[in-house]
């Protein structure tokens, strides 16, 4: 074993001492057969890692027969019951805010400054930081409401710098529809999304692996609520407002996700949820008549 200390960016291979030798002999560095990482943050993308991971790829792995584990990467979004934290986040906030009204009043009573020029900024920190802020969860299966949809996938012997940066409005599986009914779940309410991946262990599936070799025992990493206890969890966005669910009647809510990396922090990712939700009497078909219909909502959540 030989350990090469330093970022994959910077470090050489020993090509001469350990006989390394690629099968494009125009292209010395492309010699190794298998590149493990352990990539992957909060919601998949979250650290931007995968960065590293495609520079390593790209510069060092056999082009037809290297292997990248793990192979295929998956994001989830569901909607989701979580009204105890989500209350707890909205009485934290309120908290916070009652805190402010009284050390403005004690601010202009004590020393006759009027602190109140500053509420507005203060109330958005606190709405970003409380409100707005996705939550790490070890959510119960039963807490998820819909089947989740897919928001992105990977291949990691083909993906791109391009694809590493996020989702973007008008991407493949960037809009989702989730049809949530009373009877599926009790009365209850929609507290909000939940983002999680799954990674996979298994062959290539590539036009350019065709000659690449086959796992027998292919698996699956998965950091849905089903799995159980993960290092990564779920992240957890909720709505300011639940969204009842009531009897007899069938909730859809239909909208779309953007995951774009923050200006202040490459590593960071903010979210962007828009959605409208309506309902209609169970067993309606599609072009039946709308009970409700709700405004558009858009909040941008960031993953911290």
């Amino acid at each position: 074993v030989t350990i090469i200390q330093g970022a994959v960016e910077d470090i050489e291979l020993p090509y001469e001492a350990d006989g390394l030798q690629s099968d494009d002999e125009s292209n010395k560095h492309q010699v190794v057969d298998i590149i493990i990482s352990e990539w992957m943050g909060y919601f998949l993308l979250r650290e931007s890692m995968l960065d590293s991971l495609i520079y390593a790829r790209d510069k060092f792995l056999r082009p037809k027969t290297g292997l990248m584990f793990p192979s295929h990467t998956t994001m989830f979004l569901a909607p989701i019951h979580d009204e105890d934290e989500r209350k707890i986040s909205n009485q934290e906030y309120n908290g916070a805010m009652g805190e402010w009204s009284q050390f403005v009043d004690s601010t202009k009573s004590v020393y006759g400054v009027d602190m109140s020029v500053l509420g507005k900024n203060y109330d958005r920190e606190q709405k970003e930081y409380y409100l707005l802020s996705s939550r790490w969860a070890e959510l119960q299966p039963d807490a998820v409401l819909a089947t989740p949809a897919v928001v992105k996938q990977l291949d990691m012997s083909t993906c791109t710098l391009a694809d590493s940066k996020g989702i973007f409005s008008g991407d493949a599986n960037s809009t989702f529809t989730f049809d949530v009914t009373s009877s599926d779940t009790g009365p209850g309410t929609i507290s909000g999304f939940a983002g999680w991946f799954t990674a996979d262990f298994k062959s290539r599936t590539d036009e350019g692996g065709k000659s690449a070799p086959l796992l027998a025992n292919p698996t699956i990493l998965s950091t849905g609520p089903e799995n159980g206890y993960t290092h990564w969890g779920q992240q957890v966005f909720h709505t300011l407002s639940s969204i009842p669910l009531i009897q007899g009647e069938k909730t859809q809510l239909q909208g779309s996700l953007e995951m774009t990396r923050s200006k202040e922090n490459a590593r960071l990712y903010n979210c962007r949820i828009r959605y409208n939700s309506t309902r209609k009497r169970n067993g309606e078909d599609q072009d039946g008549k709308v009970l409700m219909k709700g405004a558009a909502i858009e909040h941008v959540y960031q993953i911290p």
